[in-house]
């Protein structure tokens, strides 16, 4: 009986913890919660395959989002950022087009100076008319993306591939839908 009684109890006091760690009521108008969880060390690997060199500049917003992120909620410190390019962005990453692409080498230097590398397929530039030595010191040049993205995939790196398309703005909605307002 006192067995009996135990599990009986021990139920009814789980139902009720779960029952108060539930939401009185979640709807529509319910705000969104912000968790500031801290993120620790990431390996990330970047696969840079861009249709124009400044399609390739603009995309390093990506790395730098990344890292902003991670200086405010996790471990940049032991971190490891890869940026392999093999695509048309790697004529803004060759000295030789410096007049072209002015800003360039600042922008590397600002991704690389936190710790970011910057390599370059060998193959993607020799089709493209450059020699390993054609490229900024900031960068590397590999043998092959395939192989190197390859590479750090099997040492565990996460795979990212950062789509660019237009930003739309809340503003936009809203002229594209009357019936929303700016009121919250």
């Amino acid at each position: 009986m006192k067995s009996h009684l135990f599990v009986c109890l021990s139920a009814a006091c789980t139902a009720l913890a779960i029952t108060l760690s539930a939401p009185a009521s979640a709807g529509p108008e319910d705000r969104s919660a912000f968790d500031p969880v801290r993120y620790g060390a990431q390996n990330v690997v970047y696969d840079w395959n861009y249709p124009t060199p400044e399609d390739g500049l603009r995309a390093l917003g990506f790395v730098r989002n990344h890292i902003k992120a991670m200086q405010e909620f996790g471990d940049l410190e032991n971190s490891n950022i890869i940026i392999v390019a093999h695509g048309n962005d790697l004529h803004a990453f060759s000295r030789l087009n410096s007049e072209a692409y002015p800003d360039a080498y600042a922008s590397l230097k600002e991704l690389t100076d936190l710790g970011v590398e910057i390599h370059i397929c060998r193959n993607a530039a020799k089709s493209r008319g450059y020699g390993p030595e054609d490229f900024y010191d900031l960068t590397t040049v590999v043998p092959a993306a395939v192989i190197d993205i390859a590479k750090y995939g099997n040492l565990g790196y996460s795979y990212m591939y950062a789509e660019l398309f237009p930003s739309i703005t809340r503003e936009d909605i809203i002229a594209k839908h009357p019936e929303v307002t700016m009121d919250e």
